[in-house]
């Protein structure tokens, strides 16, 4: 199959072949067809599929035959980062059909966005937050909106944007088109689409599964010998771009300096971080001035990078399918690819769950000469799991002496979210080099549990 067996509009049709579009991929040859005839859709499909053309393409299709200067496709995405590539998608294919995009986030100067829109936007590529400031603000007009994409359902509910989705689904035209793509189908997902989707054609590419051509590994050790660990691994593996996974920003930031200290071209995506700086980081990993970008996984959402030769877990995630979804970005285009993951004596329940999934047994490894056998430091808090929080008292004496229950937390929701190959192989390492890092990722209201 070919996409010009799709007759997509002349101007589109010459975007697609300008981009070097030849043979559309698995999700784009169930969805498009689908979506051009108007059927709200539910994608089931991972990053790095295809399925930003999926949903671009027959949007493209249908406003170039429409009215022009006003918001007919809304596109909401979790991250400004992601947010950014799907405007980048339909500006390289719809480029011949004249038809304007604007990016909407937080942290960067609202005046540029508030200009756009007034000049006559279609297409709105949206993170939820800056959204509602603009409806609030009178400043988007979605009147006349015919097309709602939901992308990454699932990590928006990680992130906290259910209520601030339900905000916006209410002020939104009830006739349109909806189309709502997710990495996975949880039950909160599932009850969103019934509430939002009329009639919808699930698209579903594949199992939620790893690629074939990754290499799966353990390496069991302390909390506290964990970075000279990694230092060991990425001295003896021959590597290209290597993906690190943290559990908090804290951490990835700290790491990310660590790394640089040791010489590595390394850069970290973590909070408190001015825009320019991420993007920086995320240019710089791509193009290959950082071989190691390390990351949150809320941070990482969205990143794709054709050449990672590795995915580290300096921190195992918190569920299997958060596993697949951060191995997943190695071993793409048939490449081969490893996944390594540190594993401390708390993580048992976790490696249990994650093999059941994928229905293995993980390789177990040990590094050669690296002592295991050094004490922690008495204190040892630079990595530490964060204490667990004491539950607020519920006695009735405590909330009348105070007026407030003592130790009673915020609301959840009350804060709106910011926006390979083994060991001892032979071939050229990842040699450290002495260049300064950048980037970052900002991030406020995350899941409850630290990342």
């Amino acid at each position: 199959m070919e996409f010009k067996e799709f007759n997509l509009h002349p101007q589109v049709a010459a975007g697609v072949t300008a981009a070097g579009y030849t043979t559309p991929t698995p999700i784009q040859a169930q969805a498009i067809p689908t979506v051009m005839e108007g059927r709200d859709v539910m994608g089931l499909a991972q990053t790095g599929t295809g399925k930003t053309a999926a949903f671009a393409l027959p949007i493209l299709h249908r406003l170039a035959q429409g009215e022009r200067g006003r918001v007919r496709a809304l596109i909401i995405a979790p991250t400004r980062e992601l947010a950014e590539q799907i405007n980048d998608s339909f500006v390289t294919l719809g480029r011949q059909t004249r038809l304007r995009s604007v990016t909407v986030y937080g942290g960067v100067n609202v005046n540029p966005q508030i200009q756009k829109l007034k000049a006559g936007a279609e297409i709105v590529v949206a993170c939820p937050g800056r959204l509602l400031d603009h409806m609030a603000q009178g400043t988007i007009d979605l009147s006349h909106l015919e097309v709602l994409v939901l992308d990454e359902a699932d990590q928006m509910f990680d992130m906290g944007f259910l209520p601030d989705l339900r905000r916006i689904l209410k002020q939104l035209p009830p006739k349109r088109q909806t189309l709502l793509f997710s990495a996975t189908m949880p039950i909160d997902i599932r009850v969103l689409a019934q509430e939002i989707l009329r009639e919808p054609v699930t698209v579903q590419v594949g199992n939620v599964a790893p690629p074939v051509t990754v290499t799966h590994a353990l390496y069991p050790v302390e909390q506290h010998l964990k970075t000279p660990l990694l230092l060991e691994l990425l001295r003896h593996t021959d590597t290209e771009s290597v993906l690190i996974f943290t559990r908090t920003k804290h951490r990835a930031k700290r790491l990310g300096e660590q790394l640089e200290k040791a010489g590595y071209k390394a850069a970290s995506l973590q909070g408190n971080l001015s825009q320019n700086r991420r993007q920086a980081a995320l240019d710089g990993f791509r193009d290959g001035t950082f071989q190691i970008l390390v990351a949150t996984d809320i941070a990482a959402r969205g990143i794709d990078v054709s050449q990672v030769s590795h995915v580290i877990n300096y921190d195992i995630p918190d569920t299997a399918e958060a596993y697949i979804h951060r191995i997943g970005r190695t071993g793409r285009a048939a490449r081969s690819g490893d996944a390594f993951t540190m594993v401390t004596s708390e993580d048992g329940a976790m490696v249990r769950t994650i093999e059941r999934k994928l229905n293995t047994s993980l390789e177990r490894r040990t590094m050669a000469g690296f002592d295991y056998s050094v004490p922690a430091p008495k204190k040892d808090t630079e990595f530490a799991r964060p204490p667990r929080q004491p539950m607020p008292s519920r006695r009735p004496a405590e909330a009348k002496k105070g007026g407030a229950r003592q130790g009673a937390s915020q609301q959840p929701g009350s804060a709106k979210p910011a926006e390979g190959r083994r060991p001892q192989q032979q071939g050229a390492k990842l040699h450290p080099a002495r260049t300064a890092g950048a980037g970052g990722q900002r991030s406020s209201q995350q899941r409850r549990q630290p990342r």
